[in-house]
């Protein structure tokens, strides 16, 4: 039924990289001279020595091929293996001793949510800081994919792999075949975060802050190496940067590839982009104008609030450059309604995705003229192309289990001392991946005093954000472990 043999083979894969990874920020505990270079490498050779020992329990005349059920486990298993041996700096470094709270951390950083519990962020080693955010750019576009682009060097194909991780509506390649479509993805990935390290670093951040903030900007995860997030720095050029690359960040992959190669029409034709874009203007604009009249900020200064709030959390970076919570209630309810879009299917974005809320719009659009003409045949079209029943089904699957879950979430959250804008606030940032929520887990706040077993609780629902609930909900079906 299940290939067990390459599962173990791919998860062993899947922690030697990132145990190769995690020895890169060894040169950063080296340079700052910070006491956490041996829990570093210890951390990395244990990471990489069981992904070893996993890699080499395939034998020889092992079948090689991958099924779909296999992706949906290597995927699942996959982050929550990383999230465990991601921890081992946290916790071997004594920068955060507790098991529960370092895997909150680390699965925050994985799945690109930037929920955090640390109350002193410039306190922590130059190092474990460094991990912090690779590991937001390592599940930004996420690992799976990168390793998909190595398989057939071991005999193994990737496209189920590559299903499981990007279950999105969307089918867009941009090579037919997968693995050069992994190498195209990390291409632009790699680029847009160089790129993007070099303006912060012109714009007056030191080297260290840039890089960081380049990780974690293009990966839409939103952890800082300040305490005050972006607030740090009072810098419209630093502020505009950040807002155009989450923005970037957030359009689909697929786009970003067309754009490079010239190929802007293809802008143009993506429905799903011109709505990204228009939500993004509406919302800024009607922002802008509530903070200009509430405060006595100067409108540029409304402007460039409202456009940096509106990206960060449309995109599910997190970053912050005011207390939101501070805004008019009617404000304050905007930002909550934000954490349900999210940005374009195929980016490294979060939350429900554009995508699905124009197909559903557009559905019951079509349903009041299919009221009106019963024998009509009225398909939903994106492009010019007629969408499927079966995708318009799970788009409108998708949003209802979507808000089962943040509703039965928010209740038991509540169940644990929390107070109801909390709860929600909680729920709604770790199940859509956006960072910050509201009362006690709001912008100038965090996660520290959630009760332990709430921790728990949030970091699966950031795990079923991540993959877009139905991958990780899948292997609880009993249809999923019948041998058939």
């Amino acid at each position: 039924m299940f290939n067990f043999r390459v599962i173990s083979n791919l998860l062993g894969i899947l922690l030697i990289i990132t145990g190769g990874l995690m020895s890169i920020c060894i040169s950063f505990s080296w340079y700052y001279k910070s006491d956490d270079l041996f829990a570093i490498l210890l951390s990395s050779c244990i990471t990489a020595s069981v992904g070893f020992a996993l890699w080499k329990t395939k034998g020889k005349n092992t079948d090689n091929q991958i099924r779909k059920r296999d992706g949906y486990v290597v995927v699942t298993m996959g982050w929550l293996f990383m999230s465990f041996f991601g921890m081992l700096p946290y916790l071997l470094s004594g920068t955060i001793p507790s098991v529960t709270d370092a895997f909150f951390e680390t699965m925050s950083g994985f799945t690109t949510t930037g929920a955090s519990i640390l109350n002193d962020i410039e306190s922590i080693p130059k190092g474990i800081l460094f991990w912090r955010s690779m590991t937001q750019w390592i599940g930004g576009m996420g690992i799976i994919v990168m390793t998909i682009a190595i398989l057939p060097i071991l005999g193994i194909g990737g496209m189920e792999l590559f299903q499981a991780e990007a279950p999105g509506p969307t089918s867009d390649k941009i090579h037919p075949r997968i693995t050069e479509t992994a190498k195209r993805l990390w291409m632009i990935y790699v680029s847009l975060t160089g790129v993007l390290a070099l303006l912060l670093l012109l714009g007056g951040m030191t080297f260290f802050d840039s890089i960081n903030h380049a990780l974690t900007t293009m990966a839409t995860g939103g952890f800082s190496t300040k305490q005050a997030s972006i607030l740090h720095w009072d810098s419209p050029y630093i502020h505009y940067v950040i807002t155009l690359f989450m923005i970037i960040a957030g359009t689909n992959y697929t786009l970003l590839y067309y754009g490079l190669k010239r190929k802007f029409e293809h802008f143009l034709k993506s429905e799903e982009f011109v709505t990204y874009l228009s939500v993004i203007a509406v919302l800024t604009v009607t922002i802008t104008i509530g903070i200009f009249i509430s405060s006595d900020n100067s409108f540029e200064r409304s402007f460039r609030e409202a456009f940096f709030q509106v990206a960060s959390i449309i995109t599910t970076t997190g970053f912050v450059t005011t207390d939101y919570s501070l805004w008019p209630s009617f404000l304050t309810i905007m930002v909550l309604l934000m954490m349900f879009i999210g940005g374009s299917a195929g980016s490294t974005s979060g939350g429900i995705k554009v995508i699905r809320h124009y197909v559903m719009a557009k559905n019951c659009f079509l349903e009041f003229k299919r009221l009106l003409h019963p024998r009509a045949v009225v398909p939903v079209k994106i492009a010019e192309k007629i969408v499927s029943p079966s995708i318009i089904t799970n788009v409108l699957v998708f949003i209802l289990f979507y808000l089962l879950i943040f509703m039965a979430s928010a209740i038991l959250l509540s169940s644990t001392g929390l107070t109801i804008d909390s709860a929600i606030g909680a729920t709604a940032t770790t199940l859509g991946n956006v960072g910050p929520g509201l009362g006690s887990v709001g912008p100038m706040h965090n996660f520290s005093e959630i009760t332990c077993m709430g921790k728990w609780f949030l970091s699966f629902l950031m795990l079923i954000g991540r993959l877009e609930i139905f991958t990780v909900l899948v292997l609880f079906t009993p249809y999923f472990w019948r041998n058939n």
